[in-house]
């Protein structure tokens, strides 16, 4: 099974569970009354509506090239993650008006130890169904995946939190604390959205994704070849679970086509090697010039012009920049 169709197969379990787990809640809302549930159900309107949209950017991710994506369809993942943090996050917030409304006409609760069973059972699928679907995005590179998977497991947390409430409210007979409880973890709730929105807007942007970008030159310095005198202007861009990586390298000037392809190839295969298939790597050869001699570490060069002086080691901050790399 390839990685895309297995992410559209987790999908299609978290939609079914988003629409069994919304059912129990509104069950225990029915029965007991309390915001702070309803809190929990709204939130599971959202996993259900963010569910089939997480699955519709799945499929299409998964389509192949085409003459209008020639990148792919992997961005529709981050339009996705931007949906679902953007109902989160108003779900949050009517969350909020209507635990105000329960302070100013609070409601005797219901049959609370009902509700209370009904909330823990919907926890636990819950963060089992978000732990498989988060492990599985990170495993495929799916950020739409991702953010089902923690999406419910904050869900979870939440759920918890409500779950105690209940239990406070039960024992002590303070209604108000049902409202309080209700803005709480929807609080939590809107922050979650945030983090969730603020990552597609990133991926939309084409936002540098700093750790990956120290990975990948680190691992490339590491295993550094003579003949790659420098490299420069090198960039990442996430198409959903693809990674174009485009950078310019800078070779001897005498060699041939076929032998300055030759190296390019070993820098593909290593990089292939270390980050699979999900990395397509564009490559522009430069040729050295004569202050290239001073950093050029081929030995033996019947042309060189200077002696060698210094290695200037690849980092983030000169890998990352336009210009071939000298010394001053």
């Amino acid at each position: 099974m390839t990685k895309g169709k297995e992410n559209i197969r987790v999908q299609k379990f978290i939609v079914g569970v988003a629409i069994l787990l919304f059912a129990i809640k509104m069950a225990a809302w029915y029965f007991t009354g309390s915001v702070a549930v309803l809190t929990d159900g709204l939130e599971s309107i959202v996993n259900v509506i963010s569910g089939f949209v997480g699955l519709y950017s799945l499929m299409l991710s998964a389509k192949p090239k085409d003459s209008n994506h020639p990148y792919g369809h992997g961005k529709v993942e981050f339009i996705s993650a931007g949906i679902e943090g953007t109902l989160i996050t108003l779900a949050g917030l009517f969350i909020i008006a209507e635990a105000i409304q329960s302070f100013i006409e609070p409601v005797q609760l219901q049959k609370l130890d009902l509700g209370i069973l009904l909330i823990a059972f919907s926890a636990v699928i819950n963060y089992g169904f978000g732990w498989w679907a988060y492990r599985t995005g990170k495993e495929n590179n799916s950020l739409a995946l991702q953010a089902s998977g923690r999406h419910l497991q904050t869900d979870t947390y939440t759920t918890i939190g409500i779950i105690a409430g209940l239990i406070l409210i039960r024992f002590t007979g303070i209604l108000w604390l049902d409202g309080a409880v209700a803005i709480l973890f929807s609080l939590i709730i809107m922050r979650t959205g945030y983090r969730i929105l603020r990552e597609a807007v990133a991926g939309i942007m084409d936002e540098t994704d700093d750790d990956l970008l120290e990975e990948l030159i680190s691992f490339l310095q590491k295993n550094r070849q003579p003949k790659w005198i420098d490299l420069h202007n090198l960039r990442i861009i996430k198409y959903g679970s693809i990674l174009h990586v485009d950078c310019h390298l800078t070779l001897p000037w005498y060699l041939t086509v076929k032998e300055a392809h030759a190296e390019l190839d070993k820098i593909e295969e290593l990089i292939t090697k270390k980050f699979g298939n999900r990395i397509e790597i564009f490559i522009h050869t430069d040729y050295c010039m004569e202050f290239s001699c001073r950093l050029c570490q081929v030995r033996d060069c019947e042309v060189r012009r200077h002696e060698f002086e210094k290695e200037i080691i690849w980092t983030v901050e000169n890998v990352a920049s336009d210009g071939k790399h000298q010394l001053s």
